[in-house]
């Protein structure tokens, strides 16, 4: 499938991957934002947010024959980092409820707002397909 990167003597990540070699077919998503699937908003909870921007992932991913244990890498772009660190717990609930157990490389990053006024996070994704056998 892939392979995790962790050079040796390192300390282990919380959650995340620090690298990962893959090879197959690339899938790339835009950045889902914490919306449904007919583009309205259902919270303005951060966790809440994010489980729906990681279930519009899967979502992509499945158009493609994909699932999230083909993700390699993900960037959070997020409106309050201090927000996001407070949520911590919350959100490692949803994000195994909806990806699971896989831990791509990841990336995350504050700005200052994001197109949609109510949007708090948005994910990127990269998965890697493995070609068939």
């Amino acid at each position: 499938m892939h392979e995790i990167l962790h050079p040796k003597g390192w300390k282990a990540t919380p959650g995340y991957s620090n690298g990962i070699a893959a090879s197959g077919r690339m899938v790339f998503t835009g950045g889902m934002i914490g919306w449904n699937d007919q583009q309205e908003f259902e919270t303005d909870d951060f966790a809440g947010q994010v489980e729906m921007a990681l279930k519009g992932i899967v979502g992509v991913l499945a158009e493609a024959g994909a699932t999230p244990e083909h993700l390699v890498r993900l960037t959070w772009y997020v409106t309050d980092k201090h927000e996001y660190l407070a949520s911590l717990k919350e959100i490692g609930r949803v994000y195994k409820a909806v990806i699971g157990r896989t831990y791509p490389a990841m990336a995350l990053v504050q700005v200052v707002a994001l197109v949609e006024d109510r949007a708090k996070v948005e994910i990127e994704a990269t998965a890697v397909v493995p070609d068939a056998a």
